[in-house]
């Protein structure tokens, strides 16, 4: 299980929002997702594709007895929004819809996502639980330098934002100089992106001739990618900040899924209004706690277009132990990454986010990386490049020799393969506003 790091850990001081729905007993908060799971059930009958599965396999709500049964349920898969593009996956009418959402179409063509306003209220409530738990109050000044439109990540944080009552600039994505700016003169407290924009904040920070540990943030909400320990050690020193984790995707509603509380634990999963498998991603048989395998999602309560076993492919622990902060829902670890983002290298499989935390044990190195994978002959090849800050560049080439091979010892160490290390210039790796995309798969590519 994760390590607490979080300064104010040791405070005791875990803020809950919603304390009826976050801590309810595990047998009421079970029963009720019992039923809510037959009410889903009835609910999708009438969603064609739903409608199929269901009918194929004899399954009613009467069938459902226990939260086990969720096993005889079919898997929802990206493949199959993609077959019932636009809005096949409706469960109500055209003209009850509130706003339409797009996924960021990062593995794919984009998928699109409805919402009733009854959804946008449940989105709003979910976003503020895990805000509230991760330090933020009404008198909060909170910037969101995420994407807004169809990306769900900046409008979903925002309407969280203003529900728990603080004050938002919705500053957007990019223009990094002016986001900074903005910092100064409004005295955002709170800072919402992705851990690697934040990371860019710093470095330009320290661009313009500033110390960023100055800037008036103290708090960030960070999601969207997955990011190690070693990155969220990186950013709180960088900006003097606490950095809270959050995961949500568009398919089950965007961000407000889990959150991390002070104690910092896990993230703890909205159990009253999702149902969270951990499945081996093979055979998609259960695993024990604890292990790594692909979370599927069923989303209980939402009216638009709920989500029945949706396979996220994404990679993750579950924990049911209890938490210090009262909450009884069972966490999640982070993202060891995704199931198709995974790499098979010489027979090893290997995740990007292995890689930044082989690198991120090196003193003088950055989280900011390019791996590249190439078959050139009969064997895979790894050449990872690497940022490190200016005070360890050196013109004395036995140092950078030294210092290539300290990590490609790391990275073998960690993910079990060898790589061939480039050291590069501060600032010679593309920054990303959004998700970053740091692998090359070039086997099987034209050359």
């Amino acid at each position: 299980m994760p390590a607490s790091t979080s300064a104010n850990a040791d405070r005791r001081d875990y803020p809950i929002w919603n304390r009826v729905a976050e801590t309810q007993p595990r047998a009421e908060l079970e029963a009720l997702q019992l039923a809510r799971l037959r009410e889903l059930v009835t609910r999708v009958s009438h969603v064609p594709f739903y409608r199929d599965q269901l009918s194929h396999r004899d399954i009613t709500a009467q069938s459902i007895r226990s939260l086990e049964d969720i096993g005889k349920l079919p898997f929802t898969t990206k493949a199959d929004m993609r077959r019932q593009h636009p809005l096949g996956l409706l469960a109500v009418p055209r003209a009850s819809l509130s706003r339409i959402h797009g996924s960021s179409g990062t593995t794919g063509k984009p998928t699109f996502v409805a919402y009733t306003a009854g959804d946008l209220d449940l989105w709003s409530e979910l976003c503020a639980r895990f805000l509230v738990a991760g330090g933020l109050k009404p008198e909060h000044t909170a910037q969101v330098a995420f994407g807004y439109g169809l990306f769900t990540g900046g409008l979903g944080l925002h309407y969280g934002l203003e529900r728990v009552g603080a004050t938002v600039i919705p500053a957007a994505a990019g223009n990094t100089r002016r986001q900074i700016e903005i910092m100064r003169d409004l005295g955002s407290e709170v800072l919402i992106c992705t851990p690697s924009y934040a990371l860019t904040i710093a470095d330009t920070a320290r661009e313009l001739g500033m110390d960023a540990r100055t800037l008036p943030i103290r708090i960030g909400h960070f999601g969207g990618e997955p990011w190690t320990e070693d990155m969220r050690r990186e950013i709180e020193d960088a900006l003097d900040i606490d950095a809270f984790n959050n995961y949500g995707l568009s398919e089950i509603i965007g961000p407000g899924v889990s959150g991390e509380c002070p104690a910092r634990t896990g993230m703890h999963i909205q159990e009253d209004h999702f149902i969270v498998e951990c499945l081996e991603p093979e055979t998609l048989e259960p695993l024990p706690e604890g292990e790594p395998g692909e979370l599927v999602i069923t989303s209980l309560t939402r009216e638009a277009m709920p989500m029945v076993r949706y396979r996220t492919r994404d990679i993750a622990r579950l924990y049911r132990t209890p938490c210090a902060c009262g909450r009884t829902t069972i966490r999640m670890s982070r993202l060891a990454g995704r199931s198709d983002d995974m790499l098979i290298i010489r027979g090893v499989n290997v995740f990007p986010s292995q890689i930044e935390e082989a690198l991120l044990r090196v003193e003088g190195t950055t989280p900011h990386y390019f791996v590249e994978v190439s078959r050139p002959a009969t064997l895979d090849e790894v050449h990872v490049k690497v940022e490190i800050h200016p005070e360890i560049f050196s013109d004395r080439m036995d140092r950078m020799q030294a210092l290539c091979e300290r990590i490609s010892r790391e990275i073998q160490t960690v993910a079990g393969i060898r790589a061939h290390v480039d050291l590069v210039e501060p600032r010679s790796i593309e920054r990303f506003v959004g998700k970053a995309n740091r692998v090359l798969d070039k086997r099987g590519l034209p050359e």
